[in-house]
């Protein structure tokens, strides 16, 4: 569904975003993509949904290449970035219903999708809420929502969770579950270990642009003979490079 192969992205500033990264998402399939802040997960899957171009390398997203053919890819691709989405001057229902709608939806088939995925994420009481009034969380929430209705084939999830209190963790999580089991790809960036240990069907570990390790949790953790927190910090180290957002911001700007 998802196929990266050896992708780099060097930015005009001499940054080397991603070196040689190879990756796949099956139908079905929900993989996290580990790493420190400027690891290059959020500028790889900015280049998976056509947004930056990659240096060399190739990307097919269900068989569409996003460098020659982005708006395709992006009817393909359901992101939701680490940025808020922009809802002042809607509620989380109205702005739910609205992607359905741009995504070829019905109104009535829109604003079913809609209930059920803010009912399944308990988010209902700020549902008729301007969003300029939303909590943090409730905005990530909402933001997930308006990725997951009447989504394409592949899902890109950039820190779904942040901000989001654990109960409403576990209940996003379990959508993601539900979204992969229905057929899609789903390719999750996180911070969080335990999440990615739990519920992924397999782990990319990214240090410094470069896939240092990559298999399921199971796999990882008979490889190295210890859990996946220590796997991660014997692999990657304690501290990242906080430079990944410095390319994106000048590419997107331009």
């Amino acid at each position: 569904m998802l196929t990266i192969e050896h992708l780099t992205k060097v930015y005009a500033n001499g940054l080397r975003a991603n070196d040689d990264v190879t990756l796949r998402v099956g139908a079905g399939d929900v993989v996290a993509l580990l790493g420190h802040n400027g690891a290059g997960k959020t500028t790889l899957i900015n280049q998976a949904a056509g947004l930056v171009i990659p240096t060399s390398g190739s990307i097919r997203v269900a068989g569409c290449d996003p460098v020659a053919d982005p708006a395709r890819a992006r009817r393909t691709v359901s992101l939701m970035p680490q940025a808020h989405a922009p809802l002042s001057g809607v509620t989380p229902r109205q702005a739910v219903e609205m992607l359905a709608r741009i995504r070829g939806a019905p109104r009535k088939q829109a604003c079913g999708e809609a209930a059920r995925l803010i009912s399944a994420l308990d988010i209902e009481e700020w549902a008729d809420t301007p969003g300029e009034k939303l909590s943090g969380g409730a905005r990530r929430l909402t933001a997930f929502c308006m990725t997951a209705v009447h989504s394409g084939q592949v899902l890109m999830l950039d820190e779904p969770t942040n901000d989001v209190d654990p109960v409403r963790r576990r209940l996003l999580w379990t959508r993601i579950r539900a979204i992969a089991d229905e057929g899609r790809a789903v390719l999750v960036v996180t911070h969080n270990i335990a999440e990615a240990e739990t519920y992924a069907d397999l782990v990319v570990l990214l240090n410094a642009g470069r896939v240092v390790a990559e298999g399921s949790p199971a796999q990882l953790r008979e490889t190295h003979l210890t859990g996946l927190e220590d796997t991660y910090r014997l692999l990657v180290g304690a501290e990242g490079t906080g430079r990944e957002g410095e390319g994106d911001r000048a590419a997107l700007d331009h």
